[in-house]
């Protein structure tokens, strides 16, 4: 049984906002599929760090999940900016109740057990915080990320911890770094960032104290990634 991590799905199955517009995404959701079924297995957990869906309600994302759940796997699914959909944790659980979507599950102010981790997250939010909003923000997903954290402190599992934002980018970082570091984490997954432009200023590897991982799809090549 093993974990994985991908970040970006972007998948517009029930929307019109197809990826494919973009070259290197061409046939993005048959490669995802076919790369999916080929790395990970029923008993397998993925984690999907945000950005899962283009749709803008529950409803429109249906089919969006439905093809997420046809997959091989447990998923764990957190929020992204993109995520328009993204309601309340008891309406989105209920939505996947009623539609029998089965293999998926969310993480938000909570942590979740899984593979042999315990796994800890939240969106996170830009490091160059200067607005008033983008402040209110970062400090909402610090109470989160910290009551993630508080979930695990029962648990004897090796702690992952997956963001949809970096924490850290281009030089500069928010207070969910701080976080990460006064809970001694040791491995931190992300994605939002895409192109080699902003990729290149994407952290990977230690920082802090922390190692870094990007997991956004393109960079991957639409292949789920191997955490343990």
């Amino acid at each position: 049984m093993s974990l994985f991590a991908i970040s970006d799905l972007h998948l517009s199955l029930g929307a019109s906002k197809p990826m494919d517009i973009f070259e290197e995404w061409h046939n993005y959701v048959e490669i995802i599929e076919k790369n999916w079924k080929n790395s990970v297995a029923e008993n397998d957990c993925v984690v999907i760090a945000g950005d899962i869906s283009w749709a803008m309600n529950l409803n429109e994302a249906e089919k969006d999940f439905k093809f997420i759940d046809s997959l091989p796997g447990e998923k764990i699914i957190i929020k992204g900016n993109h995520d328009f959909w993204w309601s309340s944790v008891r309406k989105i659980s209920n939505f996947f109740k009623e539609k029998k979507i089965n293999s998926i599950k969310v993480l938000q102010n909570l942590s979740l057990e899984s593979q042999g981790f315990c796994i800890c997250g939240t969106r996170g939010w830009v490091c160059k915080s200067k607005s008033d909003r983008d402040k209110k923000i970062v400090h909402r997903e610090v109470e989160r990320l910290r009551l993630s954290f508080k979930s695990s402190e029962k648990s004897e599992l090796e702690k992952v911890v997956f963001m949809h934002y970096p924490p850290v980018y281009d030089k500069e970082e928010n207070e969910l770094m701080g976080v990460l570091v006064e809970n001694n984490v040791n491995i931190c997954y992300y994605g939002h960032v895409h192109g080699k432009h902003a990729s290149g200023k994407a952290v990977v590897g230690k920082y802090r104290g922390v190692n870094l991982e990007f997991i956004s799809c393109d960079y991957l090549g639409f292949k789920p990634r191997l955490v343990g």
